[in-house]
């Protein structure tokens, strides 16, 4: 059911939306049929779509300006640090050794369900995007090690990490959701976990087990080349790889705790922050790196030096392309695409948390961004929530991050992050990457209705 506010405004509304999809399809056929390089794809759908939105012109370069500038200006460096770290740990081969190390536990069929695992404690802390520049060398190592195809050990990580950043705290869309709807954050981590295990599972492993033979992909030739050992290499120890991978997980993990349990404005609650600042924790662990992994491996500070210089170069396309994303998703919110869908939510009625999860996954199919979705969502049904125990509410952010990550697609900087890392095609990346996100998402919805149920 509308309601007749909704009415008197339907038209305008009908018009951004087809305008939206307009510009979705137009990237599609850019990039799919006509080869054009995703990132001016992207920038000719973002006019198409501020065009036909009404925008005037110098406002649609200034949005997608602004938006492409914004992304980037954390994700850009947090890929740059990321992929510096990768070459240092590959190079050195700390990659190796970890993959050697975990082979010893798991072999053949077992290595996704392994990958999975090392995928959730990496990514427990830590925003998608540093989650992945983190786990890629220990995926292609791995890969190449075990020789299975490199999906089916990518796939389980992705899964593992895209489940914990929508539904588990410290995450910032979580964290938002857990305090606009007045949930209580213990509850919710514990319930989140409930919910994640049977996600990571079936978006992982299982699915990973069944596309994987079906994409017959080789290794990428730039990324592989810079997650390659260099010839000759000793390696170091397995503590050595282990503290490196897992110092800016602890200095992020440091943060957390901080903001939760130290009382602020401390000289140890400002220095658990700024250290656990995503790119002041990559730094860190990129110098320290280069000290134990690079010197302390015997690599002059030339080799060193060249090292991280071949880093950025293979990364230069991918930077565009997820900057061009941040544009086109500035662009549609400055439309008011947000609104639209807001009154489109205002008009419904249905079961409170299935009117959640609906929201947050209209909302991350407009904008792209699963924390925008979930903090935009959050704000919308706290008001309906005010009467529902703690418990309650917990669920309500769960349903809430699982919708926020339903099919993520051309306007989101993870899609192009997951297309360029593992050299897919565009089709590929649908059947991959949005396929595991809209499994995660609607298990996330399916486990929150049946925990609903049970704690009625």
């Amino acid at each position: 059911m509308i309601s007749t506010h909704l009415a008197a405004w339907a038209a305008q509304d009908t018009q951004l939306l087809l305008v939206t999809l307009t510009a979705l399809v137009t990237i599609v056929v850019l990039i799919s049929f006509l080869s054009i390089a995703p990132f001016l794809s992207i920038l000719i759908g973002t006019f198409v779509a501020g065009i036909g939105a009404g925008l005037p012109l110098e406002d649609i370069a200034k949005a997608f300006s602004k938006g492409a500038g914004s992304l980037l200006g954390e994700a850009g460096i947090i890929i740059a640090l990321g992929a510096m770290l990768g070459a240092l740990m590959a190079e050195s081969g700390a990659a190796d050794r970890i993959v050697n190390t975990l082979l010893r536990y798991a072999r053949g069929s077992f290595i996704p369900w392994m990958m999975a695992l090392v995928a959730l404690v990496v990514g427990l802390p830590l925003f998608f995007e540093v989650g992945l520049v983190m786990m890629a060398p220990i995926i292609f190592v791995m890969a190449r090690r075990s020789e299975l195809p490199i999906m089916r050990v990518a796939i389980p990580a992705l899964a593992g990490m895209t489940t914990l950043h929508a539904l588990l705290p410290p995450h910032p869309g979580p964290l938002i959701a857990v305090s606009a709807l007045h949930a209580d954050l213990g509850t919710t981590m514990l319930l989140g976990f409930i919910v994640a295990i049977p996600a990571v599972i079936i978006a992982g492993p299982l699915y990973g087990n069944f596309i994987a033979p079906r994409l017959n992909l080789a290794e990428p030739d730039q990324i592989g080349k810079l997650f390659s050992a260099r010839e000759g290499q000793s390696q170091p120890s397995f503590l050595v790889a282990l503290v490196t991978i897992l110092l800016p997980v602890v200095l992020m993990l440091g943060r957390t705790v901080a903001r939760i349990w130290v009382t602020p404005k401390t000289e140890l609650f400002e220095m658990l922050n700024f250290f656990g600042e995503p790119i002041i924790a990559l730094t860190v662990t990129v110098l320290f790196a280069v000290v134990v992994l690079g010197w302390g491996q015997g690599s002059s500070r030339f080799e060193v030096g060249a090292t991280l210089r071949r880093a950025l170069p293979p990364i230069a396309g991918l930077l565009l392309t997820i900057g061009a994303g941040g544009g086109l998703k500035q662009t549609l919110l400055s439309a008011g695409i947000s609104d639209t869908i807001t009154k489109i939510a205002d008009g419904t009625h249905m079961p409170l948390i299935l009117l959640a999860w609906i929201i947050a996954v209209a909302l991350r199919q407009a904008t792209g961004s699963a924390t925008v979705a979930t903090t935009a969502t959050a704000g919308i049904v706290a008001p309906l929530v005010a009467g529902l125990s703690a418990t309650h509410n917990s669920l309500m952010a769960l349903a809430i991050g699982a919708g926020s990550v339903f099919f993520c697609h051309v306007n989101d900087a993870g899609f192009w992050m997951v297309k360029e890392y593992f050299g897919l095609n565009l089709k590929q990346t649908l059947a991959t990457w949005s396929v595991i996100q809209t499994l995660v998402s609607v298990i996330g919805l399916g486990m929150t209705l049946v925990l609903w149920g049970l704690l009625v």
